[in-house]
């Protein structure tokens, strides 16, 4: 049985709540406003949320927050109107009802409230751009795409960019990949995934095992471990092997061995197990001392972790590099890679003043 998100339950009594205090008012707001009905009511203030805030590109986390960017939209509204601002133009009639009835005011800041609790989910990610709203991972003759909103289209793969902000969950979490699948390169097929063990398995015993490397398979067997044991497996940001950061049809420069995006901020953070063995190694050592193959073997894989920092730092991602020492003990290393998979969102603590400057709008004279 699916563990309830505590959260969400109290959204729904927060929203309960918040419903019966509206309906409370709703007579008396209808006969300040002169309004025929709810509908008519709604269309006119709620309904406006969209006009008034940038929703595809805000990333409102309160409702308080949701408030100030709507009344900041209406005050924009307003001054834009100039010499119109005056009775009779739809903005400005339902701008003086708001002014002049505390009743009316209380009314849609209880509505507004319920909207965002209602849209949280929507309201409250930040969305990637169209751009960044696909992942390529693997080798390149098996490589899998991952989409937000996938269709097919003109024989090749795309986003339906409408449709990304509607996109119910976390981006880049086993419940993204659970919803969309995998995508084919250039074919109209998808891989997709009937529940969290069948996705464990594939990340496993096909993304994973084809790397032919111990220590990466040692990880995902803990990253699955990880995931089972969670309260909500589908909220776990996916662990990403072999992200092609170039996409599909762009030649690895470099590579990281698992890479994860955080499903609030969207940043990525990139590990490396970098073995001697891999990085390195050294041919022609007959003729010199086990000292000069030391040195030369450090200078190599330095030299080789500089290039590869230096690459990804110009994308903005942070490389985490572990080595022949850091490799004896793989649980270390996993409990550093758990940081990240359990992110944690922190509101934005903003105060507004966004009524008090909208309830303040003098129409031009």
């Amino acid at each position: 049985m699916a563990t309830r998100d505590p959260a969400k339950t109290l959204r729904n009594k927060q929203i309960g709540k918040l419903t019966d205090e509206i309906n409370d008012l709703l007579d008396d707001v209808l006969a300040l406003t002169g309004f025929e009905n709810e509908h008519s009511l709604n269309a006119t203030y709620g309904g406006k949320h969209a006009e008034y805030i940038d929703i595809k590109n805000e990333v409102i986390d309160t409702p308080e927050q949701f408030v100030a960017l709507y009344f900041q939209g209406f005050l924009r509204t307003l001054e834009g109107l100039g010499i119109y601002a005056r009775a009779g133009n739809r903005y400005y009639d339902a701008y003086v009802h708001v002014r002049k009835h505390k009743k009316v005011l209380k009314w849609l800041r209880l509505f507004l409230t319920r909207t965002f609790l209602r849209q949280y989910d929507a309201l409250s990610k930040k969305r990637p751009p169209v751009e960044e709203a696909e992942i390529w991972i693997g080798q390149k003759n098996a490589a899998y795409g991952l989409l937000v909103t996938p269709r097919f289209k003109n024989d090749a793969w795309e986003n339906d960019k409408s449709e990304i902000r509607h996109f119910k969950p976390r981006y880049w979490t086993i419940g993204h990949v659970l919803a969309t699948g995998f995508v084919i390169p250039d074919e109209e097929e998808r891989m997709q995934f009937n529940d969290v063990e069948q996705y464990l398995s594939f990340f496993r015993n096909t993304l994973v095992r084809n790397s032919g490397s111990v220590h990466e398979l040692a990880i995902a067997k803990r990253y699955c471990d990880f995931v089972r044991a969670s309260e909500a497996p589908q909220e776990v940001p996916l662990l990403i092997p072999e992200l092609r950061y170039g996409g599909k049809d762009v030649k690895h420069e470099h590579r990281l061995d698992f890479t994860i995006i955080d499903p609030f901020t969207l940043s990525k953070v990139g590990f490396e197990l970098s073995p001697w063995s891999t990085h390195g190694l050294l041919t022609g050592t007959k003729d010199k001392t086990q000292k000069t193959i030391n040195e030369e073997a450090r200078a190599n894989f330095e030299r080789e972790m500089s290039k590869l920092k230096a690459y990804f730092r110009k994308r903005g991602i942070p490389v985490i590099v572990y080595t022949d020492n850091d490799l004896q003990d793989h649980d270390k290393i996993f409990a550093d890679i758990t940081d990240y998979l359990t992110p944690s969102k922190l509101p934005k603590q903003l105060e507004f003043h966004a009524v008090e400057d909208f309830l303040a709008f003098k129409p031009p004279t």
